[in-house]
């Protein structure tokens, strides 16, 4: 798709608030047009026809898993378990397998918590998390390799920081840890949506994301891959109706989990969200990955020479291969906490992470939004 199209595309689908900056994809993204129809749509048909369409609502469902297996590049939608969220999705990988005591999982200390309390939380099974200080570091896939040890079960770790936007490169990770044995668990949050994912490539054993960021879904859909090889492996921990190789047959009596990755799933589906989800991936599969990894990186580059220009402390990496959406700055003798309440005021949607303000524009994002949002940043420096 020409860069013409694309924008005709965009106007199409995202009609913000004149006033608002949104530069924060990194904590929730909104719904394009599309997704706000598809939820107005799905509410009219349950106000005024019920459950009537439910066979339709399941084959929403069936769509989004087959999407959602494309963005990833997993061999079948069987593939995918739609979770409620990252932590839920990473909390059966770690109470799903089988630990001895000694094992030990290898993890980044700047993780988001939910990328460190899990794997704590196996502590009484006598499993260790330990953890790599990336300021310790030019090259964090050597020194995770590096910590390895005969203990080490797996390597657990964010695809993209969401503090500094650090992106991790996991071709090289995944073809260490499979070449030794290890698990390979990568949460991808931060990166899905945003550019794209070669699971062949990274060689991950699981693969995790939450759909309300970069994929520009609601709260309460996650992804939760899970490679077939592993998946009689985990141990089940919640058990109802949905998660049955013969779902549906409420009168046998007998059962065993689904051979899909739908035995990770208990229970009725959020089928409000997978509406949702289902239709704003639609946009992304529209426009393609490379397409929207483009336009993002354009934006990212136009972003990083206005920090640049006006002499700000760069946070994030300056290569490009190892930033994705995320730029957080600093501005020299102005507290950072001040600034973001100042910019959220404004109608500056950001963050406050890492010490710094942490801007995350997407590849819709008008240039002249960027430039907007620094001209606020000159303007409350200066008053």
């Amino acid at each position: 798709m020409d860069d013409r199209r694309l924008m005709d595309r965009v106007t199409e689908e995202f009609r913000l608030a004149p006033d608002l900056c949104h530069l924060n994809h990194a904590a929730v993204g909104p719904w394009p047009r599309r997704t706000a129809a598809a939820v107005a749509q799905f509410a009219t048909e349950n106000a005024s026809q019920g459950s009537l369409a439910y066979p339709r609502w399941l084959s929403v469902e069936q769509r989004l898993r087959e999407r959602l297996a494309r963005l990833i590049g997993a061999a079948s939608p069987d593939d995918i378990a739609l979770a409620k969220n990252t932590s839920e999705a990473l909390s059966v990988i770690a109470h799903g397998l089988g630990w001895q005591a000694g094992d030990s999982i290898l993890g980044i200390r700047q993780e988001f918590p939910s990328n460190r309390i899990v794997w704590e939380s196996l502590a009484a099974q006598g499993v260790r998390w330990r953890a790599l200080d990336l300021a310790s570091t030019a090259d964090p896939e050597q020194a995770l390799m590096a910590l390895c040890d005969e203990g080490t079960r797996m390597i657990a770790v964010s695809w993209v920081q969401y503090a500094s936007g650090l992106r991790l490169d996991l071709k090289r990770l995944g073809a260490f840890c499979r070449s030794r044995g290890i698990l390979f668990c990568v949460d991808a949050i931060q990166g899905l949506g945003a550019l794209p994912f070669d699971l062949a490539e990274a060689q991950a054993d699981f693969v995790v994301a939450d759909g309300h960021k970069w994929m520009l879904g609601p709260e309460g859909v996650a992804l939760l891959y899970v490679r077939p090889e592993q998946r009689d492996r985990l141990r089940l921990q919640q058990f109802g109706w949905h998660m049955v190789e013969h779902c549906g047959d409420f009168d046998r009596a007998d059962w065993t989990a689904a051979r899909s990755a739908r035995r990770f799933e208990c229970g009725s589906p959020n089928l409000l969200g997978v509406h949702a989800l289902e239709a704003s991936l639609s946009l992304l599969e529209e426009i393609g990955m490379e397409q929207v990894w483009s336009q993002l990186q354009t934006r990212t580059e136009h972003l990083l020479s206005l920090i640049d220009q006006r002499g700000f402390e760069l946070l994030s990496p300056r290569a490009p291969d190892r930033r994705a959406g995320i730029l957080t700055f600093r501005v020299p003798g102005f507290p950072s906490d001040r600034l973001y309440s100042e910019l959220m005021a404004h109608q500056v949607l950001c963050a406050h992470r890492g010490g710094g303000i942490r801007f995350s524009p997407h590849f819709y994002t008008p240039l002249s939004v960027l430039d907007q949002a620094m001209e606020r940043v000159d303007a409350l420096v200066r008053a």
